[in-house]
């Protein structure tokens, strides 16, 4: 082992023991104990840990190192600055919402998906469990200091947060918390759980409602005002967040011109598909169609997920043409819980657990499901499982002859751009059925171009609310009732959503750079295993890996 992987190493100890929840997701360790850093002492701490760690990375030379060293040294020094910048923004103080970024939500959406596989895990779980009213009690701690500070929350996603809570507090048979043990842990699991949920957990929960609707909803701002340049040193915030999502020091300014050519671009794109598809070239016309067209919603929740499922396995067979590596970890299709569905974006992705004991899993929305369409569900479906999240994040867990923190530590442009790149990607590989799923994918497209502009405009520019769903229903054919939740999802969560086309962007421009520079000697698949094979590395990084694959194959 060498000083840098040992470096990496004690990195990720530090990223575990912030979020010890993370590591018993990966399957990596159900045992550490916590629910993760809340409180603002907690991230102080381990801020001073990571600016250590860095201090230490960049004290590393090119020359003292090999190729491998090198990236894991880069790697590391990027997990230790955004860490750092990403406690510096205090974003605990002002993120409210019923998502999972925020502390509640954060905790019905994870601890639900924890296995509790023996004895040790099952204990850990009931400390879990008994953490939650010091984690909660410090997230409002936190929320307060937001109000003193003038950083609040906006009000339509705090009362979306007291929403989520009242669905949970309502049906105390429908718990997600109510996990059963699979193991056999030592004396009366079940009884104990029962116990604590009813003395303990649901009590905290109805606290930090009460405290949300008392202390924190009356200060928040209006819809008019959602974005982080209104609040104190909102402008920066933002721009660290950009910085951190992106991996690049591209302006918002710059990124809110990018989307707008994109969008500009893809009108040709959505001209020519809707010809053959509608009859049509005018844009209008097509947005109409893909909006209103009553044969393009789905019948049933079931008709929805049978048809990611079928999409998966078409593109699981196609794969081995496109990849050299093909990751054998299992997947499956699931519901978003109920419970959960209403704020949740129309589909995500759960990695599998490292130890097998729990496949990759594709949450797909099923809530007003006739409202929903049918035309992108093939490009999520991509995006998502196979060419994209799972085979990425799969390939990623069998990287076992790297340091643990590149297999295992995101990097979201990284991750996002390559499920972005895999949508396109999946047309070349043809697995799109129809004209109808095509136009799907440029509907995804819109999206993510529209992004680079909403998210722009929300954090840089002062849009309101509004604003943001109107330059969205103008200018992709989205369906209303998706417009408005990934507009919020923007708000809730700034800088994110820009990491999914400035990703695919230099994914693709990465590729061109080796495809002019080896000709006919590029093979895709062995490209393919070169990006997959690096771990989730950022932007920068990735291109000196290519250019390195490069040199050796010219």
């Amino acid at each position: 082992m060498t000083d840098i992987t040992r470096l990496a190493d004690e990195l990720l100890e530090i990223m575990f023991d912030a979020n010890p929840i993370q590591p018993a997701l990966l399957g990596l360790d159900g045992t550490r104990p916590g629910l993760g850093d809340i409180s603002e002492e907690d991230e102080r701490r381990t801020a001073d840990r990571m600016r250590d760690v860095l201090d230490r990375a960049l004290s590393f030379e090119d020359e003292q190192l090999d190729a491998t060293d090198r990236v894991t040294r880069d790697v590391v020094i990027h997990h230790a600055r955004t860490t750092v910048d990403s406690i510096e923004v205090a974003d605990a103080e002002f993120t409210v919402t019923d998502m999972f970024v925020a502390p509640a939500s954060r905790l019905l959406t994870l601890l639900p998906l924890l296995t509790l596989g023996d004895g040790d895990a099952a204990r850990t779980y009931l400390d879990r469990l008994a953490r939650i009213p010091a984690y909660l009690d410090a997230a409002l701690d936190r929320h307060r200091a937001g109000v003193r500070s003038g950083r609040t929350p906006v009000r339509h996603l705090v009362d979306a947060a007291i929403e989520h809570i009242d669905r949970y507090l309502a049906d105390e048979a429908a718990d997600p918390l109510l996990r059963p043990a699979t193991g056999q842990p030592d004396g009366d699991f079940d009884a104990e759980r029962d116990r604590l949920l009813a003395e303990v957990v649901r009590p905290a929960f109805a606290r930090y409602r009460e405290g949300l609707a008392s202390e924190i909803a009356e200060h928040a701002r209006p819809a008019e005002r959602p974005g982080l340049c209104w609040l104190p040193g909102g402008e920066e915030i933002y721009r660290t967040l950009a910085r951190v999502h992106t991996t690049t020091d591209r302006a918002p300014e710059e990124l809110h011109r990018t989307g707008l050519s994109l969008i500009e671009q893809l009108a040709g794109e959505y001209s020519e598909i809707g010809s053959r598809a509608f009859g049509t070239r005018d844009l209008g016309t097509i947005f109409h169609r893909l909006r209103s067209d009553p044969s393009l919603q789905w019948g049933s929740a079931e008709e929805l997920l049978a048809h990611a499922r079928s999409a998966i396995e078409r593109a699981e067979q196609e794969a081995p043409r496109w990849f050299g590596s093909i990751p054998p970890q299992p997947w499956e299709v699931r519901e978003v819980p109920a419970a959960q569905a209403p704020g949740a974006p129309a589909a995500y992705y759960m990695q599998p657990a490292a130890d097998g004991s729990r496949p990759g899993i594709y949450f797909a929305n099923t809530h007003q499901a006739t409202e929903r369409f049918r035309h992108i569900s093939e490009a999520t479906a991509f995006h998502e499982v196979i060419p994209g999240h799972h085979f990425q994040l799969s390939t990623a867990q069998r990287l076992t002859h790297l340091p643990l923190l590149r297999t295992v530590a995101g990097v979201t442009a990284y991750i996002e751009g390559w499920g972005l790149y895999t949508e396109r990607l999946a047309d070349e590989m043809g697995l799109y059925s129809d004209d109808i799923a095509l136009l799907g994918m440029l509907v995804n497209d819109s999206m993510r171009a529209g992004r680079l502009v909403v998210d722009t405009g929300l954090h840089a520019l002062g849009w309101s609310r509004q604003q943001a769903i109107d330059y969205l229903a103008e200018h992709t054919p989205m369906p209303l009732v998706e417009i408005s939740s990934e507009i919020d999802r923007y708000i809730a969560y700034p800088g994110q959503a820009l990491a999914y086309m400035v990703g695919r962007l230099e994914l693709q421009r990465i590729r061109a750079d080796a495809e002019r520079t080896l000709g006919d000697g590029f093979d895709i698949r062995a490209f393919h295993d070169t990006v997959l094979g690096c771990g989730s590395v950022p932007l920068s990084v990735l291109q000196d890996v290519v250019g390195q694959w490069c040199s050796v194959r010219a």
